[in-house]
């Protein structure tokens, strides 16, 4: 009996059909994609301190809720019940602790669901690039929805990315998800700024004395083969919980706590990370624009490239 051996079809040559990278905010002169392999990691609680604390030091910050279908910034925000203004054809975002935001979540009805395809996502994360009157902002960061899907290529189709985050935590099924996140920033070309180690550690309120409930420190080897930090280790800490639940974020109602700090350290390796970045010559989202398949009609495929 003789062995069966599958070939993998080649697949068709792709033209491209943009001659330049794209830019729907050009005014905006920084953006950091914070993503994660899954969901439940505190993507978003890492996202808005770390906006908050970057705004602290001085930076002109904004902060994009991407996560369609669980947009949550608006209350860690402390702004779940605020209704943007309106402009003429435009929406100015709402301003919460230095921060300009916006999010979904500020657009519909609380508890209202959002049952859409991934063509209607990615029209909506384009509308908030464009139609939001963003200021002339040092840095935009926009929280991704968890996974390396529709909303990421768009999204890194749209604007240059200057920088991304990965958030994770210490736990190996977490990892694992977290180097696909990894490798999808690589085949985007968007500059690594470092991985974020959530729930590293938990610091009892009562001693303040650290335990290593879900391990610590398993995040230095991934960090290590796509040659770049740990940007933070964050441990567990109930004012992180509640802040996040009340819309009182910790790095700004507890800017004196150990938590709080190590944000403050992370926003400071970031803009490290993003003045880097630019001084060797920005970054450019050209080469992963849309291609043309073999009929002229788009192609559904990613034209990320290795």
């Amino acid at each position: 009996m003789q062995d069966v051996v599958i070939k993998q079809p080649k697949p068709p040559v792709e033209k491209s059909n943009s001659q330049s990278g794209k830019n729907m905010a050009p005014h905006i002169k920084n953006f950091v994609m914070v993503s994660s392999g899954k969901g439940g990691v505190g993507k978003t609680t890492t996202t808005v301190n770390l906006a908050i604390a970057l705004a602290s030091q001085g930076k002109k910050v904004g902060l994009l809720d991407a996560d369609i279908y669980g947009p949550n910034v608006p209350r860690m925000m402390g702004v779940v019940d605020a209704h943007p203004e309106i402009v003429g054809q435009k929406v100015k975002p709402i301003v919460a602790y230095g921060v300009e935001m916006m999010s979904m979540g500020s657009l519909m009805e609380n508890g209202q669901s959002l049952i859409w395809r991934g063509a209607m996502v990615m029209k909506a994360i384009e509308q908030l690039l464009r139609d939001i009157l963003w200021s002339d902002l040092d840095v935009l960061f926009i929280d991704m929805p968890p996974g390396t899907g529709d909303a990421q290529l768009t999204l890194a189709q749209s604007v240059p990315v200057t920088a991304g985050i990965c958030v994770t935590t210490p736990q190996q099924v977490a990892l694992d998800d977290t180097e696909r996140s990894l490798d999808m920033f690589q085949k985007l070309h968007i500059p690594i700024a470092g991985i974020m180690e959530n729930m590293s550690g938990f610091i009892c309120p009562e001693t303040n004395k650290e335990y290593d409930i879900f391990g610590k420190g398993t995040t230095k080897p991934l960090a290590e083969k796509f040659e770049t930090i740990v940007i933070g280790e964050i441990p567990i800490e109930p004012a992180i919980r509640e802040g996040g639940d009340a819309g009182k974020p910790v790095s700004f109602f507890y800017p004196e706590s150990e938590t709080a700090k190590r944000y403050q350290a992370s926003a400071r390796k970031l803009w490290e990370c993003i003045e880097k970045v630019n001084a060797d010559g920005g970054v450019s989202n050209e080469s992963i624009q849309p291609t043309m398949g073999i009929n002229g009609a788009p192609s559904a495929c990613s034209s990320a490239k290795k």
